[in-house]
């Protein structure tokens, strides 16, 4: 296998990740998690909806959360430079013989459903309603005090074309781990924003999301939240850490459960990565286990467990046909 080469003048422009859209078993328990301890702001709510924004963001929402039978993501939000960039978006996906369909979401623009080459289902707007940040309103900072959502990481049977199909669309490669010995991609960490990662995939069985990610504002905002859910009854959620990632990344980090299992990590102090001549890092496997690193590995639920996406596209479904057009644009 090789490593794929980014597309840097692709045929439209994906700036960021944006939001994720997850399906919850009760509201107000999520209410208490996300908004009570955490300290996400609320946007918008009703009964069976919660939309929530970090202190820094302007944009209506980043973590958007549904009342549902069953804890699943439904959608993984990224935005677009332009309106004229949506539409060349639909032609690229449907070239591909991806689905795509245009939907109707509450606080944003035109946006479009559709799935990429893997599996993940993927929404992607132009525009979004506006709220006032947060930043300097002090008095409502509490719990970690969440920033912005920076990246979402997924697992897929299928990391190789995963970083095909999106290093086409004119993501990056800012980081990779290979098997020993080869060019096998077992984690690939891939930008549109100027840092390492918008969205990572890592080899799993399985398509699912393995988590969404915000930041935090310093280090000991990491320690305190991790007190502040002990204090508030969610001990066991912390899953790992606090830490840091002696690898991709780099940054002191926390892992949590919410109450339906949705993992969120928080982090802080990672690298801005955007010059052209910046090339990616490559990590073997088992140089991770010997670069500093300190305190227990991550847990088996950790390593195993992801949230399932709501109606997901089994890869088998995808033609090597649709892979090849969708590369070549």
């Amino acid at each position: 296998m090789s490593i794929p080469k980014t597309v840097f003048r692709p045929q439209f422009a994906i700036t960021r990740a944006s939001h994720l859209v997850s399906v919850v078993a009760d509201i107000q328990a999520s209410r208490a998690f996300y908004v009570d301890t955490l300290g996400l702001i609320v946007s918008d709510e009703d009964r069976n909806t919660l939309y929530l924004r970090g202190i820094e963001e302007a944009c209506h929402h980043s973590l958007v959360l549904k009342a549902g039978p069953a804890p699943v993501c439904e959608r993984v939000g990224m935005r677009v430079l332009t309106e004229e960039d949506l539409d060349l978006a639909q032609r690229h996906f449907a070239a591909a013989g991806l689905p795509t369909q245009w939907a109707d979401v509450p606080f944003q623009g035109r946006t479009l459903h559709t799935v990429d080459i893997v599996g993940t289902p993927l929404e992607l707007c132009a525009q979004m309603a506006t709220k006032p940040r947060r930043i300097m309103d002090f008095d409502l900072h509490h719990g970690a005090c969440p920033q912005r959502l920076d990246h979402f990481q997924i697992f897929t049977p299928n990391v190789q074309g995963a970083c095909e199909f999106y290093m086409a669309m004119g993501f990056r490669l800012s980081e990779y781990i290979v098997r020993d010995g080869s060019d096998e991609l077992r984690m690939v960490f891939l930008q549109r924003k100027g840092n390492p990662h918008d969205i990572v995939f890592a080899h799993q069985s399985e398509q699912r999301l393995h988590h969404v990610a915000f930041t935090a504002p310093e280090a000991h905002h990491l320690l305190y939240i991790a007190d502040l859910c002990g204090k508030n009854g969610y001990g066991r959620a912390v899953e790992r850490g606090p830490g840091r990632h002696f690898g991709p990344g780099y940054a002191r980090y926390v892992y949590l459960r919410d109450p339906d299992g949705h993992r969120i990590e928080l982090f802080n102090n990672h690298y801005q990565t955007i010059d052209m001549e910046d090339e990616p890092v490559r990590w073997e496997a088992s140089r991770l286990n010997r670069v500093g690193s300190w305190g227990p590995g991550p847990s088996a639920s950790w390593l195993n467990e992801a949230s399932a996406f709501a109606a997901a596209r089994q890869p088998e479904a995808t033609s090597d046909r649709a892979m090849r057009e969708a590369h070549a644009g």
